[in-house]
């Protein structure tokens, strides 16, 4: 297993849109491990294929407090979504931001899991706004898109004042 490098926001890598998975073998076995492992390291909950500059629908989730419920999503489809709730959302491809954002409360997915087989899952509360942000990447979408364009140039301000400090 190896800890691959995360892309950070604004990079343009982040908004391209992934393409399918045609066939689950050991290769996406072998990247759902790396990407599990990138991710508990950074530490998050959440890990599009995107963030790690392989632009297939690929996402793990682990919302569990013990770290220990990996959840993988190869080809999610959102088929169902309800309610709406504002919740707190930071990303590990924009660190240290965190800023509210307005999504369903709760959503049904379907995806492959990392044997190849189709599930469906119904989630609400984090693990909901964890798999809606996620599949946002996928889009090519990254969280602080879904605010005011003014918060967004502030966000990249700070983000490009941040990375000047690390150097």
């Amino acid at each position: 297993m190896a800890i691959l490098p995360i892309i950070q926001y604004p990079d343009e890598r982040l908004h391209k849109i992934a393409k399918k998975v045609e066939q689950v073998d050991d290769s996406i076995r072998k990247l759902v491990q790396d990407m599990a492992e990138t991710m508990y390291a950074a530490p998050g909950i959440g890990l599009a294929a995107t963030q790690v500059d392989k632009h297939i629908r690929l996402i793990v989730i682990d919302t569990s407090e013990t770290r220990d419920d990996l959840k993988v999503f190869i080809n999610p489809e959102l088929l169902d979504n309800t309610g709406e709730k504002e919740n707190e959302e930071g990303c590990l491809s924009v660190p240290g931001i965190y800023e509210k954002v307005r999504r369903a409360e709760f959503v049904t997915v379907r995806a492959l899991d990392e044997h190849g087989k189709t599930f469906t899952l119904k989630a609400e509360g984090l693990l909901a706004v964890c798999i809606q942000h996620e599949m946002d990447h996928l889009q090519g979408r990254v969280f602080v898109e879904h605010l005011s364009h003014l918060k967004q140039t502030r966000i990249r301000a700070k983000l490009k004042k941040q990375r000047r400090e690390t150097f």
